[in-house]
């Protein structure tokens, strides 16, 4: 192959440039695999993402490999298999980690560049080996469910109403309500603002449970990505991310969005719904498999660990 460049993202037209090539490179079964089309719009609108973005042209100026750290410190990349002898394995590698140096250490938590990958893409697993990822205990499970099946009205606890989001001026509360309900500091205003701006975005399907008391208590973020079913032959929305407020745990309400989005996505036109959640989430999961999900297969998650003096290792320390 000839010779390779090196350089930062630019804009709009590399992010079709890297959609183009996720594309080319992935089987049609794979093309919503994290991130998707759809994922790469709403993480290159942060301006955290693009700094952490970076692209490999030929001569000709063509995309043969891009690199990327997302707000939560994974390595997410493409390569044409052509050029994985070129050395640009270990230079992405290397950027990932350059990109994680300089982001903050949670308190109580070593430094590590994180990855994923389904739990048979060999190659992929190979590749994270390589570069010494190692293998974590959790697993995200992909859920599926068919939509010609019934699906119950939803039902929600006296005084509470479901609607949808009505605007960019709930971002606050949208945000707040995530952090609260799992427990984190990661989503940002910033990011959940990107989620209601990309193309696909439907203010229609994102739903919230509102409490008594006005405040937000669950919301379920549904989506239809009319690019990704085009390439995959399928007819899929999803109805993910979904989050409940520790205030208003197991009063139903994460039932009573799931089953109202799955009826937003059939009304749609849609004909199967997918979602995600942590193997270690026996709730949601239960929650899931009760509206007649069922798991399809599973992601598997990778850890390099990044010694403070420099000397970056597999071995894991969390």
């Amino acid at each position: 192959m000839s010779a390779v460049i090196g350089r930062g993202y630019l804009g709009d037209t590399d992010l079709q440039s890297m959609i183009d090539l996720l594309l080319t490179l992935r089987a049609p079964d794979r093309v919503t695999d994290y991130p998707s089309s759809a994922d790469l719009r709403e993480l290159l609108m942060m301006k955290l993402v693009r700094n952490a973005t970076r692209l490999w042209v030929n001569a000709d100026n063509r995309l043969i490999a891009f690199a990327l750290v997302d707000p939560y410190n994974n390595l997410r990349w493409e390569i044409d298999p052509r050029a994985a002898s070129c050395g640009l394995e270990s230079e992405m590698v290397t950027w990932g980690v350059a990109c994680r140096r300089r982001m903050p250490v949670d308190d109580g938590k070593s430094r590590t560049l994180d990855a994923s990958c389904r739990e048979d893409d060999i190659e992929r697993i190979a590749f994270l080996e390589r570069h010494g990822f190692i293998q974590q205990p959790l697993r995200s499970l992909h859920l599926e469910r068919p939509l010609n099946e019934p699906i119950s009205p939803p039902q929600l606890p006296p005084g509470f109403v479901l609607r949808s989001v009505t605007g960019e001026h709930e971002a606050d509360a949208l945000t707040a309500l995530h952090r609260s309900a799992f427990g984190t500091e990661h989503m940002t205003v910033d990011e959940r603002l990107a989620m209601m701006r990309v193309p696909t975005y439907d203010p229609a399907l994102d739903l919230v449970a509102v409490a008594p008391d006005g405040r937000l208590a669950a919301y379920c973020l549904c989506s239809v990505c009319s690019e990704e079913n085009e390439r995959t032959g399928r007819n899929e929305g999803s109805t993910d991310p979904l989050a409940t407020h520790p205030d208003w745990r197991r009063c139903g309400l994460a039932k009573a969005l799931l089953l109202a989005g799955l009826r937003a996505l059939k009304s749609q036109g849609m004909d199967r719904a997918v979602l995600g959640t942590r193997s270690d989430n026996a709730a949601m999961l239960a929650t899931a498999e009760a509206v007649g999900f069922r798991v399809e297969w599973a992601t598997i998650w990778f850890a390099k660990s990044l010694n403070i003096d420099g000397n970056d290792t597999g071995r894991m320390a969390r």
